[in-house]
């Protein structure tokens, strides 16, 4: 969405998990529990084998900055820089791309499986708990294995995981990077692909956007839309006075926890299907845009272009601090507001200029009353004006993040802003929406959430949601009514901050919720029946 004016005015005259019993999952919809009688897809290449390598947990260890982070001077040093970084990333030993481990990793699993088919048939399930009502599909009938097995599967991935996670922390990708972006976008279709999915770059204006596409057992059923980012907040060169590092537990970098965690979490997820000799119960298709962190003012089109006729939409965004998912989140715009005066010198002329500075700081003072209003919150993130101490300033500007409770507010703050009227005679205000995200509202009842913690009963997790702070692409989806949750990604904290990290505990719980997400039918979502 390319930025719109919307006010301009000037005064006159200006110029470890215990085995649960087996959880009923709600009743699936137009003969989803036929899923058990599919048949199961063959795991191929590298994936498979990330599924079964085990790791030795490696020491507390901190990693050498990326070489040619500094700022590039032109488009052709930046690709050289980013493609430097690619290489060295692809040279890393990592259990999801290592074909050595591949026949060893694959004959451990045949065992594994044989062990488990043996142990089902020799203890068959008893108790009201085991009684699947007609029709209903439990989550142990649906998964491949025992929920058990899968728990088991996911920590033995975690080790790759977090590996994986380090290395795209590695490849720098501020928004508007687009050289970094694109090779960064190129690295996630490799790894992506290689648990079966299609992938197709989309061009983008200051990076390119990624579609992914796996194949469901059921094509006829509505897709399931998977929405994440790969660009950052941090400058080219974070790396070198804080390079990735893992200790205490914790994973901590630019980026690690928004969001190159939860692209690494959901492709260990699919990697452990493949392995698994299974495919997503439904089509799921995953949108990785280039500008998230400065509103997805051209990601949006790809995104909206999605929504139609997906069943659910999942956010990879890290969950709450607690491990909670997100099930609403506040609207944001981001304003710039534009102030031109007149130049003149600031000793021998100072009457016959007009100071963009002081205008725009006396505007910003107006801003902020207009902020306090009920379910609103204005932060100003950036201000530049001026070009020397003896020149009175012939323009300034500030950019401004507004964020939303309701939609309400939203349009009141915005309409308040555009009615901005400069205050020197000579002046002129101009006020411009660079990117705008609606509010998603709370939804009452949530079948969605009642789903993944059912699965989540299943997998020996506890697991909750609750309504966010900050937005992101699922208020889309979300404010338009869609079945939506978002934090699916790595539990950790600090994004946008300097203590950004990751707990190491959670990935394989989050592999494997992931996992059995893909892999069940899902039940009725909404009050029309759908796949």
């Amino acid at each position: 969405m390319s930025s719109q004016t919307i006010g301009s005015h000037a005064v006159p005259g200006a110029a470890g998990e215990p085995a649960p019993s087996p959880v009923t999952v709600p009743a699936a919809t137009d003969g989803e529990a036929r899923a058990t009688a599919t048949t199961a897809t063959t795991a191929t290449g590298a994936a498979a084998a990330a599924c079964t390598a085990t790791a030795a947990p490696a020491p507390a260890t901190t990693v050498p900055a990326a070489s040619g982070q500094a700022a590039a001077a032109s488009a052709t040093t930046k690709t050289a820089a980013a493609k430097a970084a690619v290489a060295k990333t692809t040279a890393a030993t990592s259990a999801l791309t290592n074909t050595a481990l591949m026949k060893s990793a694959l004959t451990k699993a045949g065992v594994a499986k044989t062990a488990v088919a043996k142990s089902a048939a020799a203890k068959p399930t008893a108790g009201p708990a085991a009684t699947a009502t007609p029709g209903t599909a439990t989550a142990t009938t649906v998964l491949p294995g025992v929920p058990q097995a899968l728990s088991t599967r996911a920590r033995s991935l975690a080790g790759a995981v977090r590996r994986r996670c380090a290395d795209l922390a590695r490849i720098e990708s501020p928004s508007g990077d687009a050289p970094r972006l694109d090779a960064l976008a190129e690295e996630l279709a490799a790894g992506f692909r290689a648990t079966g999915a299609t992938a197709r770059r989309e061009p983008g204006p200051a990076g390119d956007h990624l579609v992914l596409e796996w194949e469901g057992r059921d094509e006829s059923l509505p897709h399931l839309l998977i929405v994440g980012h790969h660009d950052t907040v941090w400058p080219v060169g974070t790396l070198a006075d804080w390079p990735v590092t893992e200790q205490d537990g914790r994973l901590t970098g630019p980026g690690v926890v928004d969001m190159k965690g939860g692209l690494a979490i959901l492709e260990g997820a699919l990697a452990l299907l493949a392995d698994l000799g299974e495919r997503p119960h439904r089509t799921v298709r995953l949108v990785v845009v280039s500008d998230e962190e400065v509103g997805s003012p051209d990601g949006r089109r790809l995104v909206e272009r999605q929504l139609r006729d997906a069943a659910a939409v999942l956010g990879l965004e890290p969950s709450h601090p607690d491990g909670r998912l997100k099930t609403a989140r506040r609207g944001s715009t981001r304003v710039r507001l534009t102030v031109t005066g007149r130049e003149a010198h600031a000793g021998n002329d100072a009457n016959d200029g007009v100071s963009a500075v002081d205008e725009l700081v006396d505007q910003l003072v107006l801003v902020r009353d207009l902020a306090g209003q009920p379910g609103t919150e204005l932060n100003t993130g950036r201000i530049s004006g001026g070009t020397r101490a003896n020149v009175v300033a012939g323009r300034a500007e500030a950019e401004l993040g507004l964020r939303f409770a309701t939609a309400e507010a939203q349009r009141r703050t915005l309409d308040d802003l555009a009615r901005l009227t400069a205050l020197r005679p000579g002046a002129r205000v101009r006020t411009e929406v660079l990117s705008s995200r609606p509010a998603w509202p709370e939804r009452t009842g949530n079948p969605l959430l009642r789903h993944v913690r059912s699965l989540a009963a299943v997998l020996g997790q506890q697991l909750d949601g609750a309504p966010a702070g900050g937005a992101g692409d699922a208020n889309l989806p979300g404010s338009r009514g869609l079945p939506t949750l978002d934090g699916f990604g790595a539990v950790g904290a600090g994004a946008h901050a300097r203590h950004e990290h990751i707990r190491l505990d959670q990935i394989a719980p989050r592999v494997a919720l992931l996992a059995a997400l893909l892999a069940v039918p899902l039940p009725r979502l909404r009050d029309r029946a759908e796949g």
